[in-house]
């Protein structure tokens, strides 16, 4: 497998020309995947797919942001066969700014439920999830109790006054959840809930997951927002410090009593100037097989996304990770609010 590891677009369009004149027949196995993720353990799933298949990938890694400008600056010539991106509002913002195209897929349709992908049309489906992670809430044992975060709504209860901490409320991560809860509880109440929790902030958004975790641990927080594959990590690790933070922490998978708990996913999707668009399909169509949902789960802390597909992670476990209760709204619903949401954040301050 070769890899054009963070090309400057100026290279990767030199590469663009090179893919569009080679013999037809050369470009048969070949597939150019463009690639926000950044995990070693996805490499057995590439090299598999190339054993099982003979199709060669060659592979763009870069993060989100310069994927879609590296996209935008290519145009028509770009080589990019797959784009890998990670979340549901960045896959909903590349999809906005046409830089998919839709696809059929008769065994995509069976293996991944419909809510973990965009909106289907007469033409297709653009991107689909393909593993999983729920936005749960971590917080402090000695300062708050459970029943007090058991819901997302109830990060804007005055209970919970100078507590929260969360990373910027315009991340991707936080985005998504923002846009199912406004779905869910509708304009007016779903922005009143943003100014509840700027309210009840501990301290200006700042950081990642991760940070949001120490800060809990560390008594500087009282409750945080966090992907769970963040925690899983910290579970997993042997680090003294890791294992200090894990004990000074629980954890809560919010609104099991109602809705359940906000999921988000790592997707797939075909490149609107695809030049391989079968072996991109097909490549789609392996990312949803049991075996390659075996590594996301094991290998990256994620949750499988396909139907039927259990997790045998020790640290998602360890969270009640394998049993917990799933938000079912469509995620295609994050890109119909998340305009309307970044307005929201701006009115009410949540940086």
């Amino acid at each position: 497998m070769r890899t054009f590891a963070q090309l400057p677009i100026v290279l990767a369009t030199a590469v663009a020309a090179l893919a569009l004149h080679a013999p037809a027949s050369a470009q048969d196995k070949v597939l150019n995947i463009y690639s926000a993720r950044h995990y070693q353990t996805d490499e057995v799933m590439y090299e598999t797919f190339t054993k099982t298949t003979g199709i060669k990938i060659n592979r763009v890694d870069a993060d989100d942001a310069g994927i879609v400008a590296r996209l935008k600056a290519e145009g028509a010539a770009s080589p990019a066969d797959v784009i890998l991106l990670v979340d549901a509002a960045r896959m909903a913002s590349a999809d906005a700014q046409g830089l998919f195209q839709p696809i059929k897929s008769a065994k995509l349709d069976a293996a991944i439920p419909a809510h973990l992908r965009a909106d289907a049309t007469k033409d297709g489906v653009t991107w689909t999830g393909f593993s999983t992670r729920a936005r749960v809430i971590v917080y402090d044992p000695l300062r708050v109790k459970a029943a007090d975060v058991a819901t997302y709504e109830q990060l804007a209860d005055p209970k919970l006054k100078g507590m929260v901490c969360t990373r910027s409320g315009s991340h991707p991560y936080n985005l998504s959840l923002f846009a199912t809860v406004v779905e869910r509880l509708g304009d007016a109440k779903g922005e009143a809930w943003l100014k509840g929790v700027v309210d009840n902030m501990a301290r200006a958004p700042k950081g990642g997951d991760t940070d949001q975790i120490n800060a809990v641990a560390s008594g500087e927080c009282g409750v945080a927002l966090t992907n769970t594959y963040y925690l899983a990590r910290l579970i997993k690790s042997t680090k003294p410090e890791d294992r200090a933070t894990v004990e000074r922490i629980k954890v809560v998978f919010p609104n099991q009593g109602t809705t359940g708990t906000h999921i988000n996913i790592a997707g797939a999707a075909v490149a609107k100037h695809a030049k391989n668009r079968e072996n991109a399909v097909a490549f789609m169509e392996y990312l949803a097989s049991p075996f390659a949902q075996d590594y996301f789960a094991n290998g990256n802390n994620e949750f499988a996304a396909a139907n039927g597909v259990k997790i045998a992670n020790p640290a998602l476990k360890a969270m009640g990770g394998d049993k917990f209760k799933a938000e079912q709204i469509p995620l295609g619903v994050v890109a119909k609010n998340l305009t309307k949401v970044q307005q929201m954040l701006d009115r009410v301050g949540f940086k």
